[in-house]
């Protein structure tokens, strides 16, 4: 994701105070940049960067502030900074791996306002949102949904309904999903292309907020919701023509550890058949939670494979953040 700079949307694209029926410089304020620095032998390293920078949402008068988890995950220094120049501090607070939510806690005052939650289970085709990134209206987007609907991702992660809008925020990582209402719809996670009309287009996937309200509490208590961790493989899987083919392994992963290879075809879980990427993982959960024994049918050079594996709870393979 491209680093936050000097530049901006065209003023035809900005969102117009007169056009919305909320404060929206309060709500273009709420929005902060979020900056995390990951140690070079962190887990994650690799593959995410030891630099990230995206965006987070202030949605408590305390300053608690909501983002995308992979921005801040294994972050051993976290600045959070406002739109009037003001940085600050700022405490991983918690990570939550199902729906890839993260919280930081800054460490001073950010002096923005919090923006007032609201709900994406409403949201349908060609609603008009705005998709907020730090930095103001120059980074603002007028946006339309454009989907709703089950998302799955390689790196064994499952929403039932995201919500998909358009044209694509060019610094989606973190950014406010924004309704009519003035109120947080969700928080975004990537950029997509999606197919409208017959016609491939770029988007970006959000994260609905209705999923933190039943796992906050936990998270601010304990760092991660109290439900058990589900059975993580470490086997980025993706769909090819309709089949299930490894693309990738995590070094040191059940996975990897269990004899899986590049390019296997992954053909049942427990002795089932599975249809699509979304069904691998509900099934895979299904046997219970991290650390159960995992029956996979794989399909290698023309032969198959049968093997048993024990999966993983993932956060044991993450540096923690340091206490403050």
């Amino acid at each position: 994701m491209d680093e936050l700079g000097d530049w901006a949307f065209p003023e035809s694209v900005q969102p117009q105070p007169e056009d919305v029926r909320f404060d929206l410089e309060a709500a273009l304020d709420a929005v902060v940049e979020v900056r995390a620095e990951i140690p070079e032998d962190a887990f994650t390293a690799s593959i995410l960067g030891t630099e990230r920078t995206g965006n987070g949402v202030v949605i408590r008068d305390d300053g608690l502030v909501l983002t995308i988890g992979y921005l801040v995950t294994e972050a051993e220094t976290v600045w959070l900074t406002t739109n009037r120049g003001a940085v600050v501090a700022g405490h991983p607070l918690a990570y939550d791996q199902a729906t890839g939510f993260g919280l930081v806690q800054p460490l001073g005052r950010l002096d923005v306002p919090a923006l007032p939650r609201g709900s994406a289970s409403n949201c349908m085709f060609g609603d008009d949102v705005i998709v907020i990134g730090c930095g103001g209206r120059e980074h603002a987007l007028k946006a339309k949904v454009i989907a709703v609907r089950e998302f799955a991702g390689y790196w064994e992660y499952v929403l039932d309904e995201a919500v998909f809008t358009a044209p694509a925020h060019p610094q989606w990582g973190g950014a406010a999903l924004v309704g009519a209402e003035g109120r947080l719809l969700g928080i975004g996670s990537l950029l997509v292309e999606e197919t409208v009309a017959g016609q491939s287009i770029q988007g970006n996937m959000i994260v609905p907020i209705d999923l933190l309200g039943p796992i906050l509490d936990d998270m601010l208590k304990l760092g991660r919701p109290a439900r058990p961790a589900r059975p993580w493989l470490g086997m980025y899987t993706t769909e090819v023509r309709g089949q299930l083919v490894v693309g990738g392994l995590a070094e040191g992963g059940p996975a990897h550890r269990a004899g899986i290879r590049m390019k296997d075809m992954v053909l049942e879980v427990a002795g089932e058949r599975v249809a699509g990427l979304a069904d691998l993982y509900r099934r895979v959960w299904r046997l219970g939670a991290a650390g159960v024994e995992v029956p996979l049918t794989l399909a290698r050079d023309g032969e198959l494979v049968r093997l048993r594996l024990r999966s993983a709870d993932r956060s044991d393979f993450l540096k923690k953040p340091l206490l403050h």
